[in-house]
C-alpha cells in the first residue's frame, strides 16, 4: 500500500511564507504525478499545483507567482513552498500522487494539514 505522510502545516501571517513537504512510500515502481490540492472553508477541492513527471508544472491562477511546487525524485518527495500568503489560502492541503506499483497503477492522498493565514 502506497502512503502519503505530509508536514509543515500551521499558522502564518498574511505575506508570510509557509513550506509544505509530501514524502511518498511503500511498494512504488514508478511516480508518474505529485501535487497538492486543498479544501477552503465553504469551498470546493481545488488544484493548487501539479507536477507531472516529464511534463510542465500546473498551477491554480489564484496561486501563480506567489507559490511553487518542487520534486525530490530519489526521496519520492514533493513540496509546495508558499509566499505571500494571503488570508483565502487558509485551508486544508491535501498531498497527491499516482504512479504504478509492480503489478498495479496507483492513486494515493495525504491524510491532509491545515494552513491558517490570519493576523
Amino acid at each position: 500500500q502506497v502512503q502519503l505522510v505530509e508536514s509543515g502545516g500551521g499558522w502564518v501571517q498574511p505575506g508570510g511564507s509557509l513550506k509544505l513537504s509530501c514524502a511518498a512510500s511503500g511498494s512504488i515502481s514508478s511516480i508518474y504525478q505529485m501535487g497538492w490540492y486543498r479544501r477552503a472553508p465553504g469551498k470546493q477541492r481545488e488544484l493548487v499545483a501539479d507536477m507531472p513527471t516529464g511534463s510542465n508544472t500546473n498551477y491554480a491562477d489564484s496561486v501563480k507567482g506567489r507559490f511553487t511546487i518542487s520534486t525530490d525524485n530519489a526521496k519520492n518527495t514533493v513540496y509546495l513552498q508558499m509566499n505571500s500568503m494571503k488570508p483565502e489560502d487558509t485551508a486544508v492541503y491535501y498531498c497527491h500522487a499516482a504512479g504504478s506499483s509492480p503489478f498495479n497503477v496507483f492513486v494515493a492522498w495525504g491524510r491532509g494539514t491545515l494552513v491558517t493565514v490570519s493576523s
